[in-house]
Parts: C-alpha cells; sequence; structure tokens
C-alpha cells in the first residue's frame, strides 16, 4: 500500500500543477492513494470549497488544513460539506469540520488527522500530543494505518511529536515552514518521519511569494502586498509503503517533482 503525501499547496500555481500532472504522477509512483495540506490553497491564505473540489478532482484523495483554516469568507459554512477535508483536530470542538478521515484503499483504511503546534502559532488550540494520543486510541479499532500531520513552526515541537508517536502510527510528517527538510528516515519504532515536506508551487519565491515583494518587506519594513509568485512550479512531498497485511512501515521516500523534469502525460501511458 503506497501513500503519497504532499506539501501545502501554495495558490493557483500549485493547483494548476496538480490538475496538469498528478494523475500521470500517481500512476509513475504507483500510489494508492494522495493526501495533501490545502491551507494556501486559495490566494496563497485559506481554501474555500471551490478550491478543495478543483484539487480533489485533480486527484487528491483527502486534503488536511492548519492555522489559515478559517481564512476565506464562509469555509467555516462550506466545511462540512466536504467529506474529504479534515481540520487540525486540536482546534476548539465546536469549530465546524471534521477532525480526521478514515480512507479505504484495497479493502484496507487508511486514518488521517492533524493536529497544530503551539509554538510561534496563532490559533489557541489543545495540547497537539494529548489530542493525537486521543485521537489515536480513538482509530484504532477504525482504521488499518494511521498517518499524522504535525502543523507547526518550529522544528522542535515537530521532532518531538515525533518520537512521541514513534511506533503508534506509520507516518507522521510536518508541514507549515514550506520548505523541505533533510531528515526523512524512519525511526527506531517503526515510524516514517520528515520534519516539514515542503510545498507544492512556485520554488522560484520566498515560500511560494513574489521574491521583490517580500525582499522588500525585510529591506525596509514598509507594508506591501506579497502575492503568490509564478516561477519554477512543482511539488514536494514525500512516498510511504505501508504493508497491507502486517500493517507496518516498509519504506520511506522523499519526492520532488519539478514542472521542468515532467514529460508529456501521454508518455507515462505508453
Amino acid at each position: 500500500m503506497r501513500i503519497l503525501v504532499l506539501g501545502d499547496i501554495v495558490g493557483r500555481p500549485g493547483r494548476i500543477f496538480l490538475k496538469s500532472h498528478l494523475n500521470a504522477i500517481r500512476k509513475r509512483l504507483n500510489a494508492d492513494l494522495i493526501f495533501a495540506n490545502g491551507e494556501n490553497a486559495a490566494g496563497g491564505a485559506g481554501i474555500t470549497a471551490k478550491t478543495a473540489n478543483e484539487i480533489n478532482q485533480a486527484g487528491v484523495d483527502a486534503i488536511t488544513l492548519g492555522d489559515h483554516v478559517w481564512d476565506q469568507m464562509n469555509f467555516d459554512r462550506e466545511i462540512d460539506q466536504l467529506d474529504f477535508v479534515c481540520r487540525p483536530a486540536n482546534l476548539p470542538s465546536s469549530n465546524p469540520g471534521r477532525d480526521h478521515l478514515v480512507l479505504c484503499s484495497a479493502g484496507k483504511r487508511i486514518g488521517l488527522f492533524t493536529v497544530l503546534g503551539r509554538t510561534f502559532m496563532g490559533p489557541k488550540v489543545s495540547c497537539p500530543f494529548e489530542t493525537a494520543n486521543r485521537l489515536i486510541e480513538k482509530l484504532r479499532d477504525e482504521a488499518d494505518a494511521l498517518v499524522v500531520e504535525i502543523h507547526a513552526e518550529t522544528t522542535s515541537e515537530k521532532e518531538a511529536i515525533g518520537w512521541f508517536l514513534d511506533g503508534k502510527v506509520n507516518l507522521i510528517f510536518g508541514t507549515h515552514t514550506h520548505v523541505p527538510t533533510a531528515d526523512g528516515r524512519i525511526l527506531k519504532g517503526g515510524t516514517a518521519y520528515q520534519s516539514d515536506l515542503g510545498m507544492t508551487g512556485p520554488r522560484e519565491s520566498v515560500l511560494g511569494r513574489d521574491i521583490e515583494a517580500c525582499v522588500g518587506r525585510f529591506v525596509d519594513g514598509l507594508p506591501r502586498k506579497c502575492p503568490v509568485a509564478q516561477g519554477d512550479i512543482g511539488l514536494q512531498g514525500c512516498l510511504v509503503d505501508i504493508d497491507p497485511v502486517t500493517g507496518v512501515t516498509l519504506g520511506f521516500e522523499r519526492i520532488e517533482i519539478r514542472e521542468d523534469d515532467l514529460v508529456p502525460s501521454s508518455a507515462y501511458e505508453s
């Protein structure tokens, strides 16, 4: 059982890349399921039902979210109709939306949920460690494998929860900082881990945003809009293999595919 997980989808460039190439990439990598963080999918901040459906139709089976979950107007009234989307599980229970998903592939059930970190993050959330433990217990009889996302600012908090959940889940991956880390591996307890997957969008950028505008903010401190960048589009993420019989994590690989690396989609089918 092979799962492809993608870093944060950034704006229209990220969405168009997935629409154009994801089905071919799925075939090339032989991925059974594809998950992606979509919290920056609409204009670079937040998500809407329209963009969520666009991503789902492009081939993403499940969308997770982060601290920008409610940035787009009315999404709090749309999320309950999107059965392939889950919001961070440690938001207040009064928040709309699902706090986890269970997806099926080849007769096996994959549990998926996200927790928000608390260090240097805006939303006031419950303890991600306690929330993760609670959901793991809940999903123990509902899923054959578990995938967990930690959407957090600091590497230390991500690494801490990685070790905390080692041996309890198949994969724990980090998102939010949009820059892939080089620490992807299988931990000693059998859990695959990477501190940050990176992003699906324009690499010729500052975290997906226009370079000149972002540099200007640092140089003179003046406020200015930082639109989504347009150059060097691609995806970053990871590929994890899980034994469908034992539920053991068999392999982990960091993935990066740029638009310039791709051949026409028809070539994958020949």
